[in-house]
């Protein structure tokens, strides 16, 4: 569930949307991230048709992704809290670092960092954050935060970051932190596949998220690792309904584990969590 816009935007109603989520069988709260949304972008939205964000509105509330998830994390108990996605190559690795293993460690290991490339370039360029060579940055970036997250002082000569033994505490609960590569390309499927602990094509095509698997599949064995392990995410979007219901079964068939939805209001959640128990056993 997408769960940090609309009515999970207030204080208040993030509270009941997590309270909701997590009372009704749902197993993650997402969030989504713009640091800023410059007016009159041309860069092309690729999850929906119209190429514009949120029906084409370019004001709308979006808190940070971290800090939302630290006050969800305050009235939950058991709900996994992730980005989908952290725009990570906008960010310092080592303070990202250091943020999401201090999220982990005050929500008791529940956290999935959710990363991906970007693609407002508007947004970086007011952030004065090259917008090409995004990828090779990404694929550091994951190298350099799990360095970090697991080793005693940690060193690296990369690219785009250098340090040598630098010490970052706390560090996660669970010895590291799940990365869910986010992405609908080429590009992403293999990245989630060299280094993923999961993949989140966003909300392509059944078709189109099958074919991304087997690129992922294929990097994953190129990498001496089993793809069949590597979890697949995806959008499934709509109103409650058949037709919502039927986009999970699209996406089950061809092999993706976990469905998020967009950001219901409280009162819904309970609903849609005692139909999908009664449909598909979850």
């Amino acid at each position: 569930m997408f769960a940090n816009t609309g009515h999970g935007a207030s204080p208040e109603g993030a509270k009941a949307v997590v309270q909701a989520a997590e009372a009704g069988g749902f197993t993650t709260a997402w969030t989504v991230e713009h640091v800023v949304v410059p007016s009159g972008y041309q860069s092309e939205y690729p999850y929906d048709q119209s190429g514009k964000m949120a029906g084409g509105a370019e004001e709308f509330d979006l808190p940070d992704p971290l800090i939302w998830l630290t006050w969800a994390a305050a009235h939950t108990t058991t709900l996994q809290l992730g980005t989908g996605i952290l725009i990570a190559t906008q960010r310092n690795p080592l303070i990202t670092a250091k943020e999401v293993a201090t999220l982990d460690v005050l929500s008791g290991g529940r956290v999935q960092l959710g990363v991906g490339v970007g693609w407002l370039k508007e947004e970086f360029d007011a952030l004065g954050v090259p917008f090409g060579g995004r990828g090779r940055r990404l694929d550091e970036y994951i190298d350099v935060m799990r360095i970090l997250w697991t080793h005693t002082k940690a060193s690296h000569h990369g690219e785009f970051i250098q340090f040598e033994d630098c010490i970052s505490l706390p560090r996660p609960v669970n010895g590291t932190v799940p990365i869910v590569v986010g992405g609908h390309t080429d590009a992403a499927a293999r990245r989630a596949g060299l280094r993923g602990d999961a993949f989140f094509p966003g909300s392509a095509s059944a078709d189109e998220i099958a074919r991304l698997t087997m690129i992922m599949h294929d990097a994953a064995t190129t990498a001496g690792r089993d793809g069949a392990a590597i979890p697949v995410y995806a959008m499934a979007g709509g109103k409650p309904g058949d037709a919502l219901y039927s986009r999970i079964d699209q996406l089950a068939a061809v092999g993706v584990s976990q469905t998020v939805l967009p950001a219901f209001r409280p009162e819904v959640l309970a609903g849609i969590g005692q139909d999908l128990t009664a449909r598909f056993g979850v």
